[in-house]
């Protein structure tokens, strides 16, 4: 049953069907570059950031997901660089993501700037049909392997945000690239392709004390083809030290999140999903943990950024 179940999971991934195909993080709200262009420089130091997510622990060939980034602003202009890698992998499905992002940022009040960002990408894809149970030896995609297979891609991002609050909208990738040349299987090459990808974020933080900060945050995800993705999730920083919180993704999963910061340049995040769904029966949940790094002028900080 779950060599069954992984297999449409994996086909599901490469672009056989019309669900979700970009990587999934709970921590989103630290994570906000790997899909916006925009948040490139909004912190307004030089940041770091590197995570592991192992989803569906104890299901074969479950998604495994590595992602460091690197993003500041240029100087003391209102430009802003990121540069992301990433490797997801599904199965016998691996892929791999290198982003150039860079943001222009514009004051709209005293308060708040209006980022736009602009994303240059290349996706390697592997794909080795060899590792599925193959019904037909005679079946042509079993016969043609995806060997590092490089794609190009653009994406386009907002980001509107304050020291309290956070508004962001992006596309990702602007282009539909096929994964499954049209000659070798018409049947499928209609669909066997990125879908785009629309994510809207959004965040306040609320002073409950002097100690205690409260931080709701949604994260939406819509894809063509696939049911709409809700992230909803509440922290609480503490001290300015400790962060805990959880988060509800719509008929999917809970999530428990946890995080300290060390010193002000480090800070350690953990997130723990258990699956709302069907496929709790066949995993013991998803592991993420995360490390930031900043580095911070000699001016002192008044507190820590909670996004």
């Amino acid at each position: 049953m779950k060599k069954i179940l992984i297999i449409i999971i994996i086909f599901t991934s490469i672009g056989l069907s019309y669900g979700q195909q970009d990587a999934q993080f709970s921590n989103y709200m630290y994570n906000t570059l790997s899909f916006n262009p925009a948040y490139a420089g909004s912190r307004g130091t030089k940041s770091i950031y590197l995570s592991q997510r192992s989803q569906w622990v104890g299901l074969e060939g479950a998604p495994t997901t590595n992602a460091l980034s690197y993003h500041s602003p240029i100087g003391s202009t209102n430009l802003g660089f990121g540069l992301s890698f990433m490797n997801d992998a599904i199965g016998p499905v691996e892929e791999n993501l290198v982003s150039l992002d860079i943001s222009y940022s514009i004051n709209t009040s005293y308060d708040y700037k209006l980022a736009f960002g602009l994303r240059a990408s290349a996706h390697m894809l592997n794909v080795d049909f060899m590792r599925l149970n193959i019904f037909n030896p005679d079946d042509v995609l079993a016969q043609n392997n995806i060997n590092n297979r490089v794609s190009p891609n653009i994406g386009v991002g907002l980001f509107w945000y304050s020291d309290k609050s956070y508004l962001g909208l992006s596309i990702p990738n602007l282009l539909e690239t096929r994964h499954i040349n049209r000659n070798l299987n018409s049947s499928v090459s209609s669909v066997s392709k990125e879908r785009l990808h629309y994510h809207f974020i959004a965040g306040y933080l609320f002073d409950l004390s002097q100690d205690i900060v409260f931080k709701p945050a949604l994260l939406t995800k819509f894809v063509s083809g696939a049911p709409l993705q809700i992230d909803l999730s509440t922290n609480f920083q503490i001290y300015e030290k400790f962060t805990i919180g959880a988060s509800y993704r719509l008929d999917a999963a809970v999530s428990f999140l946890g995080g300290l910061q060390l010193n002000p340049s480090w800070f350690v995040g953990y997130g723990y999903d258990l699956d709302t769904n069907s496929l709790s029966s066949f995993n013991s949940g998803s592991h993420e943990v995360f490390l930031r790094y900043e580095v911070f002028r000699t001016d002192k900080l008044k507190s820590p950024r909670f996004f």
